[in-house]
């Protein structure tokens, strides 16, 4: 298998146990994973919402969140003015064109759970 680009919809969804966590899993089984640096911001605000939702699985979320640190995953720095570029061409906001450009750079395979920018 190749370089696979995870997103926040699919690496949230298999740190916290939601229901896609199977199947984000073994997308990215046996792949080499990357993620632009944004994807650390973007689950960061997963737990704090989900800390928000359910305080008392507080501990439990921040611990998958900070475990979530540990998985080998490159994370690899995008060109903004491309990313802005690509995000007017495709409708996408900014965040979602960065894991879109990354993908297309690497000639990866981008693992979402986005419907909108798996059509991109």
């Amino acid at each position: 298998m190749g370089i696979l680009v995870v997103d926040a919809s699919a690496l949230g969804a298999l740190i916290f146990s939601e229901p896609k966590a199977e199947e984000v899993a073994a997308r990215l089984e046996g792949g080499t994973i990357a993620a632009p640096s944004l994807l650390w911001f973007e689950l960061a605000s997963i737990c704090l919402k989900k800390i928000k939702a359910h305080p008392r699985q507080k501990e439990e979320l921040l611990r998958a969140f900070v475990l979530s640190g540990r998985l080998n995953i490159q994370r690899i720095e995008v060109d903004q003015p491309e990313v802005v570029q690509l995000a007017m061409q495709t409708g996408l906001t900014t965040y979602d064109a960065s894991y879109l450009w990354l993908a297309r750079q690497l000639r990866g395979e981008l693992v979402t759970l986005d419907e909108e920018l798996k059509g991109k």
